[in-house]
């Protein structure tokens, strides 16, 4: 078993369902949700939209490896309406979910990087990270993502 943390994100249709919906679909599917972070309302982050986000993060404990997780994520997302991931440029879309942190592990590959490598950088994901799992260590920084998050 893994203790694995996920952001989510929306920023159309009925976003508090969307996050509510991806939720209801990871515990479903991936394992126990142990945490479920309040939901943040947050301007779009590296393009322009007039829809506004609504962010939250979930702790789960899941049997699933890092890479069998994101094949999961990915499916509920295309489940839940997304119809392309960003690869470097970013758009509105029904839902959002990245693996942020997986226990301790370090990984990079082609398909996924581990910890999520702009995490530290987005307030829309440290906020609600920091909620419900303030004195966990990123495993590269070795900082606690309440201290991380406090410095943005």
């Amino acid at each position: 078993m893994a203790i694995t943390y996920l952001g989510l994100g929306t920023n159309i249709g009925n976003k508090r369902r969307n996050l509510i919906t991806a939720a209801a679909l990871l515990a479903e599917r991936v394992g126990d949700v142990l945490a479920l972070s309040g939901f943040y309302e947050t301007e779009p982050w590296g393009f322009e939209s007039n829809n506004w986000f609504l962010n939250a993060a979930v702790k789960l404990n899941t049997d699933y490896s890092p890479q069998e997780l994101l094949v999961v994520t990915q499916q509920i997302e295309k489940e839940l309406g997304r119809t392309e991931k960003s690869n470097g440029t970013y758009h509105d879309r029904m839902i959002d979910i990245d693996i942020l942190l997986y226990d301790d592990e370090v990984l990079q590959t082609p398909e996924l990087v581990l910890p999520h490598p702009l995490m530290h950088e987005r307030k829309f994901v440290m906020e609600p990270l920091a909620e419900i799992a303030p004195f966990v260590q990123h495993p590269i920084f070795k900082e606690s993502i309440m201290d991380l998050n406090e410095r943005l």
